[in-house]
């Protein structure tokens, strides 16, 4: 057992000097007629009153030692370690192309939103990427801000910038990796989402990319939603980075994606050092138990003249 405050524990040396006097002192005596017979000494009866005054002295006993903050050590428990996810959303004209019932952009907006409330205490970011790039949510484990991303970035809409409209994915992952960086602790991820060719690889760009990407440790997976193979520059990067590149063909497929990414990249749990946690359970009850016990002997058991 350990104190906040061991500091606090010198006051027990009033409890201690009240205890002493209690068992020290002698009862007042008081001249009777029969003083002098042959009557019991009543020994029995004084170590009860005694035990009954020292009542007192042992529960202000208790307060110091509550005062004194007493602390056990907690059960070792694990946590989740935090994975670093930056999506990586294509918003290029092509994105407003028929995807099941809706667009590619409504699909993978869609497909986003479920994966990360699946996984609760990772990190999660989004950019959206064209021939610019936007960085939307920061990495953050508060997901509402995943809810509230569609409309504004939406392809369809009329005011989003026309610079959005190509497709420049070497650009947008670098610049996904920059913001991984700046995360100190935990995996680094990005899941690219995108539906065509990106003008700024091929011709060893993307051997450059992938090397970067594999020295800070983070993992590409990519989910390319358009008809056709997938570009082999992509499949270049997420392979030398140790992910993977998928090919959904529609919404159920796109979220199986997702589900196989997760199914990757499990949650691993770290164990955490065991922390000093209050005790102040046991010393409330032998205090209560103390004073109650006292108030009780109170109605009859001490001196008294007569």
């Amino acid at each position: 057992m350990s104190f906040a405050y061991p500091f606090v524990l010198v006051f027990l040396i009033a409890p201690v000097l009240l205890l002493v006097a209690t068992w020290w002192k002698r009862p007042g005596n008081l001249v009777l007629p029969y003083d002098h017979s042959r009557g019991k000494r009543g020994r029995t009866l004084a170590f009860l009153v005694h035990c009954a005054d020292s009542l007192p002295a042992l529960a202000l006993a208790i307060v110091v030692i509550l005062l004194a903050g007493p602390q056990q050590l907690d059960a070792p428990q694990t946590r989740r370690k935090l994975t670093n996810i930056e999506f990586c959303l294509d918003v290029s004209g092509s994105m407003t192309a028929a995807f099941g019932e809706g667009t590619r952009y409504d699909a993978a907006m869609d497909a986003i939103n479920t994966f990360v409330e699946k996984r609760p205490g990772d990190a999660f970011g989004l950019t959206f990427f064209g021939n610019a790039v936007l960085h939307w949510v920061p990495l953050t484990s508060d997901t509402s801000a995943f809810r509230c991303a569609p409309p504004f970035m939406d392809p369809q809409r009329s005011g989003r910038p026309y610079w959005f409209g190509g497709t420049e994915i070497g650009k947008a992952l670098l610049s996904c990796r920059k913001v991984l960086m700046e995360r100190e602790t935990g995996d680094r991820m990005i899941i690219l989402v995108s539906d065509g060719q990106s003008a700024d690889l091929g011709g060893g760009a993307e051997e450059e990319i992938a090397r970067k990407l594999r020295d800070e440790g983070i993992v590409v997976y990519a989910a390319h939603i358009a008809q056709g193979n997938i570009p082999d520059e992509i499949v270049d990067i997420t392979g030398k980075t140790g992910g993977m590149a998928f090919e959904p063909g529609d919404p159920v497929a796109l979220a199986q994606v997702f589900q196989r990414i997760d199914e990757m990249e499990a949650a691993e749990l770290e164990k955490i050092a065991a922390e000093q946690i209050d005790d102040f359970g046991l010393w409330a009850v032998i205090g209560l138990s103390l004073l109650g016990a006292y108030l009780l002997t109170s109605f009859g058991l001490r001196y008294t003249p007569w």
